[in-house]
């Protein structure tokens, strides 16, 4: 944060900018892990029902399969209860699109069931944090199961088939923990070295410091809720300490950047890739059982109930977006208002400068793949196994892309979306990309317009709360580095607390802050919260290293990966 101190004032008006909105970034680091698990889910249940000569089903078996797109940063044993949440969630959704399309056939009734489903996937997945690609794939199957003719004689068969799907898929995302049982947090652990390192380069005053100690303890943050979602004790427990203690020494960069070496930050991060876990030769490892039951309790989720409130905003948008998008493709006679409905859903991000960006994404790359369709649709038209083959290439390419913008993997998205729609019959290439073109215009336009109405003002109450929390753990740290000596572990934890509330004002202000209309922000209390906040962090550390009993060698702990 720069040390001026902005006023407050009344939120502007924010400008449309295209600028960076389609700039390209790094891949992720496992961006093959989600496009190898897609097509390992979706192929053998698409080639089983081509051997069948039932491609029209596929429909339902790709709702289960497409539930392997999920939960590839969590541990092991957290991934598992996600998958399984989200195929229940996928077979709820499917369900109760299946049951009314099979009582009644009324556009209007069933694009309303489908913006309400579409605003309850989007709150109870932001507020489970399920994670990316979020409720998009849940609204997409789910509202295309509303227009297929459907009987109640059907359902317990279609869902039988999608249950079946979802059993493999969630087979095919806990099949890595064969090999690497202790991969993903190896690598949250190896990230949030990585940016403690990229902060500590510029010794916290360098270019870029503020946006480098922000991403460095976002980092921070996420690798401690990998690690405390592992077991405290048994086998995986030995792992969770060691990588605990990797974690402590990123927080411990981050708070005193001109005191670190990034260069030992990198080799420790380096060195989780394989092999043993690098020890930090900490001499204060009897409080770490003790320091990591605190910050799980500290870092415990509130209810389901009550995370869902701050999002009632972004589910009006979405159940209202949804709605008006469905509404206008049906005032314009197109014949799949579902592709209206699942762009406008695919827009909301946490606040509308990013909704903004996301509209503007969706609309080049689903534009850029109705051109792709036809140059393959001839290809895929030549035999159901070609087509089959190229939905498989496209889902590849759609997760191995996405990550460098979302744009780029819509770009294969869209031509799957349509060849998909060709397993049960050959449909017109022009008609379909027609359609497609103008109803990702008619959802994109109407969505966002449906964002900008519903406001909300709730960021300015979340950004209050959070000033407030992250001067009470401010206060908290203060209090004992007053003290001589204070009790064993305390101010270590006082210290991750003030961490985390700050990691949590930041992300807080960067969503209000996205957002129009909404009443000014505490701007000066923000940044004075941050400046007092990083001061007294940086005290604990300085006290903390004068302790005599630091030892700061290095030294290996003999975990395999």
């Amino acid at each position: 944060m720069s040390s001026a101190t902005p006023t407050p004032g009344p939120s502007p008006v924010r400008r449309l900018s295209l600028a960076g909105v389609l700039r390209l970034r790094r891949p992720s680091e496992i961006w093959f892990k989600p496009a190898l698990s897609s097509v390992a889910a979706v192929a053998p249940p698409n080639l089983l029902l081509l051997a069948f000569g039932r491609l029209d089903l596929a429909m339902y078996t790709m709702a289960g399969s497409l539930c392997a797109l999920y939960a590839h940063n969590r541990p092991y044993a957290a991934r598992a209860r996600t998958l399984a949440w989200v195929v229940l969630g996928m077979l709820g959704g499917v369900a109760v699109a299946l049951v009314t399309a099979s009582l009644t056939r009324d556009a209007v009734v069933l694009v309303t069931v489908g913006a309400l489903l579409a605003a309850a996937q989007k709150a109870l997945c932001d507020a489970g944090r399920v994670g990316p690609p979020g409720n998009v794939i849940l609204t997409f199957i789910s509202s295309a199961a509303l227009f297929a003719p459907q009987t109640l004689a059907q359902i317990p068969g279609h869902l039988a088939l999608a249950a079946a799907a979802g059993v493999w898929a969630w087979l095919v995302g806990m099949a890595p923990a064969l090999v690497r049982p202790h991969g993903p947090e190896r690598r949250a652990t190896a990230q949030a070295l990585n940016a403690a390192a990229a902060y500590a380069a510029t010794r916290g005053t360098g270019d870029g410091h503020a946006s480098a100690r922000a991403a460095g303890y976002a980092a921070v943050q996420a690798a401690w809720q990998t690690l405390l979602s592992l077991p405290a004790t048994g086998a995986r427990a030995t792992t969770r300490h060691a990588l605990e203690r990797l974690v402590v020494r990123a927080e411990v960069a981050l708070a005193a950047p001109a005191d670190t070496d990034p260069e030992r930050l990198r080799a420790w991060a380096h060195a989780l890739r394989g092999g043993r876990i690098p020890r930090t030769g900490d001499a204060t490892a009897d409080g770490d059982e003790l320091l990591g039951v605190e910050a799980e309790l500290a870092a415990r989720p509130a209810p389901l109930w009550r995370r869902l409130g701050p999002l009632a905003p972004i589910a009006v948008r979405t159940g209202l977006g949804c709605a008006l998008a469905g509404y206008a493709s049906l005032a314009l006679g197109i014949g799949r208002p579902y592709w209206a409905l699942v762009t406008a859903a695919a827009l909301y991000q946490a606040n509308l400068t990013l909704t903004w960006s996301r509209a503007v994404q969706r609309v080049v790359g689903n534009l850029a793949g109705v051109l792709l369709f036809a140059a393959i649709a001839p290809l895929a038209h030549l035999a159901q196994v070609l087509l089959v083959l190229c939905c498989l290439a496209l889902n590849f390419g759609a997760e191995a892309l996405i990550t460098r913008n979302y744009w780029l993997g819509s770009v294969c998205v869209t031509p799957m979306a349509l060849l998909v729609t060709e397993f049960a019959g050959y449909q017109a290439p022009g008609d379909l990309m027609t359609e497609r073109a103008v109803d990702t215009l008619v959802g994109a336009l109407v969505g966002f317009l449906a964002a900008v109405v519903v406001t909300n003002r709730r960021a300015g109450n979340r950004v209050e709360q959070a000033v407030t929390a992250a001067d009470r753990a401010r206060e908290r740290a203060a209090r004992l580095l007053a003290e001589p000596a204070p009790a064993p572990g305390a101010l270590e934890a006082a210290r991750r607390s003030l961490a985390a509330a700050l990691t949590d004002l930041r992300a807080t202000a960067d969503a209000a802050a996205g957002e129009w209309w909404g009443r000014a922000l505490p701007q000066e209390r923000v940044v004075l919260a941050e400046q007092s906040g990083h001061r007294t962090l940086a005290e604990a550390v300085r006290r903390q290293a004068a302790r005599p009993d630091r030892d700061t060698g290095t030294r290996t702990e003999d975990v395999r990966p």
